[in-house]
């Protein structure tokens, strides 16, 4: 018998740490080698961690709650191993993943990842639970007990994660510096709460949507423009052709491709849609990373990404929509599935809405909301005259950052979409 450390697995592109929410296995249990261990919570999505050995559960180094580094150990195996020899730790893997998290991380934070244990957490003053990395941060940045106390933490039960605390961080710097006058917090409406009501806390995911949210639109000044598309090309395209497509492929087409390939090749025509800001530098991305909004069953939105969705075609959209739809619904979906994006696309019509407003997801500048595909009398040009004919309209509505993208082109951006919708090819093959 030998005993092997089981660590912190890396789980996708600049996730540094997670937070351990439930063990599957309790200490003494058997367990296989890829057998699900334990439930871990990242800034981006929930997680079950295999067993990177097979053999009984030594010992749980961290416990539920714990905020733990990538690359740390979580756990003991005792592995059975011919003459009592371990089978290779896969440290060499951890290690390099720590070493380029250092790296990508701010300066006044690299000394801080590097510490090996992040597991401990202690309750402050104030009754709040803070990991050693959340206080090490603080302790960088002078950030005061009372001044911590006060920061929202999207974390499990409102613990401040890392990056909120690069968030605040970020959000302080960018303050104006010159003087201003104190001024008196804002009353809030006292809410009144009978004994008929019910009281509904908030779920982890919940608290950082609307964390997130918040925060979006305090960062950018948001403007929406609106289009009206006409969709009968494609409403009597897909009609026609939706029974030979689940023959040939075994699955269904929905609309969502068809807006998604519309919106890669409008942003290969207005590449300064797909954009971030950082600070005052505008970063033009070469990746066409398109990001769809799924509805889970509990009613919570999540954003998988349909990256270098330009280079694929009408199927190859369809079915890495029809992929990342079903693992959202299954909970089945990896922190690489919903990082880096670069432009989202959000079908309010699922629900029966015309159009929406909808809000940008950081650090991208632009979002639509396609709406409800509706019959109208409209207005059709012909050789021999107007006629007035039935045809499928749909509102596109386009919000976008005012500090970066001009109202000419967040309006003909959406424009261009609508243009390439109403140019579909009704003689388009499978």
């Amino acid at each position: 018998m030998a005993s092997v450390e089981m660590l912190m697995p890396k789980m996708g592109e600049s996730i540094i740490e997670g937070t351990i929410l439930t063990w599957l296995k309790k200490e003494g249990d058997s367990i296989e080698q890829d057998e699900s261990v334990l439930e871990v919570a990242t800034d981006k999505v929930d997680t079950e961690v295999p067993a990177t050995h097979g053999g009984i559960l030594k010992k749980i180094l961290a416990k539920e709650g714990d905020v733990v580094a990538v690359g740390s150990p979580i756990a003991i195996i005792e592995t059975a191993s011919e003459n009592g020899v371990a089978p290779a730790t896969p440290k060499k893997e951890a290690e390099p993943a720590k070493e380029e998290l250092v790296a990508a991380a701010p300066a006044n934070t690299a000394a801080i990842l590097a510490q090996p244990e992040l597991s401990s957490e202690t309750p402050s003053e104030d009754g709040r639970f803070y990991s050693p990395l959340v206080k090490s941060i603080a302790k960088e940045e002078g950030i005061s007990a009372a001044e911590l106390s006060k920061i929202p933490g999207s974390g499990k039960e409102g613990r401040v994660t890392k990056e909120d605390m690069l968030l605040y961080i970020k959000t302080k710097s960018q303050a104006p510096t010159s003087p201003v006058k104190p001024s008196l917090p804002e009353p809030k409406a006292p809410i009144s709460v009978s004994g008929a009501d019910e009281i509904i806390e908030m779920d982890r995911m919940r608290k950082m949507i609307a964390q997130r949210m918040v925060e979006s639109k305090r960062i950018s000044a948001h403007v929406t423009s609106f289009v009206e598309a006409d969709m009968t090309n494609i409403v009597l395209w897909r009609e026609k052709n939706k029974d030979a497509y689940r023959a040939k492929y075994g699955e269904g087409i929905t609309y969502t491709p068809f807006f998604i390939e519309a919106i890669a090749r409008a942003i290969r025509d207005f590449p300064m849609i797909n954009i971030s800001v950082d600070g005052e530098r505008i970063i033009r991305k070469k990746d066409i990373n398109v990001g769809m909004a799924v509805a889970l069953p509990s009613g919570n939105l999540i954003v998988p990404v349909i990256r270098n969705a330009d280079q694929l075609n009408l199927v190859g959209i369809s079915k890495k929509v029809n992929d990342l739809a079903n693992r959202a619904r299954n909970n089945k979906l990896t922190a690489d599935d919903l990082a880096g994006g670069t432009y989202t696309v959000s079908n309010v019509g699922s629900f029966g809405n015309v159009m929406g407003t909808p809000i940008i997801p950081q650090p991208q500048v632009a979002i639509m909301a396609v709406g409800a595909i509706v019959k109208k009398p409209a207005v059709v040009e012909t050789p021999t005259g107007d006629v007035i004919a039935i045809r499928h309209k749909m509102f596109l509505s386009h919000s976008y950052d005012h500090r970066v993208v001009d109202g000419a082109l967040g309006g003909m951006f959406v424009r261009r979409v609508a243009d390439y919708l109403e140019e579909f090819d009704l003689h388009t093959t499978l």
